[in-house]
């Protein structure tokens, strides 16, 4: 019986140890770039176009983008971003007038680089309604950037706010690195 247990006890040991030095392994690859200090701040603008449902209401939008983000390894930021989205109000064929419709979202963010002048990520979280009687509702942006100079970004997106149905806007624009 002692050797079993003997046995089953070193098993245990060995897996902790793989289990340790794996965790120290993961720490280390993630936390490398904290000596770089890749934190950036950025602020840009964006214009787009109403998509599904927001196509009927608004004719076209623009925004404010503002982001900051931390490098936690060199492909990967992390960080923080927020705005102010205004999508233009449409008239209707039958005279139908619709308000500017107007957000602020709150998100988090990630990017992922996979060259230096490639990236892609998202954001997420919530975006406030400005405008009577806008509830606001759950933020989501894809992006895709392009970083034409060092400091100079081009990207993609497509914007969405969710409550009761999807408002999506179809956006490009431009970041400038601080």
């Amino acid at each position: 019986m002692c050797p079993v247990n003997v046995l089953g006890i070193h098993k245990v040991l060995t897996n902790m140890r793989r289990t340790y030095l794996v965790a120290v392994a993961l720490f280390a690859f993630v936390f490398s770039a904290s000596a770089q200090d890749r934190s950036n701040f950025k602020a840009g603008f964006s214009g787009g176009v109403p998509v599904g449902d927001a196509e009927n209401i608004s004719s076209f939008s623009i925004g404010l983008d503002l982001n900051y983000h931390w490098g936690i390894s060199e492909l990967i930021d992390l960080g923080a971003a927020t705005g102010f989205i205004n999508a233009f109000g449409d008239t209707l064929p039958d005279q139908t007038e619709f308000e500017d419709i107007q957000f602020l979202p709150v998100a988090g963010s990630i990017r992922i680089y996979p060259t230096y002048h490639f990236k892609f990520g998202v954001d997420g979280g919530y975006a406030i309604g400005i405008n009577e009687g806008n509830d606001g509702g759950l933020f989501y942006r894809p992006v895709v950037g392009y970083n034409i100079t060092g400091n100079t970004e081009l990207n993609v997106s497509y914007t969405a706010v969710e409550n009761d149905g999807t408002f999506a806007i179809a956006t490009v624009g431009i970041l400038f690195l601080f």
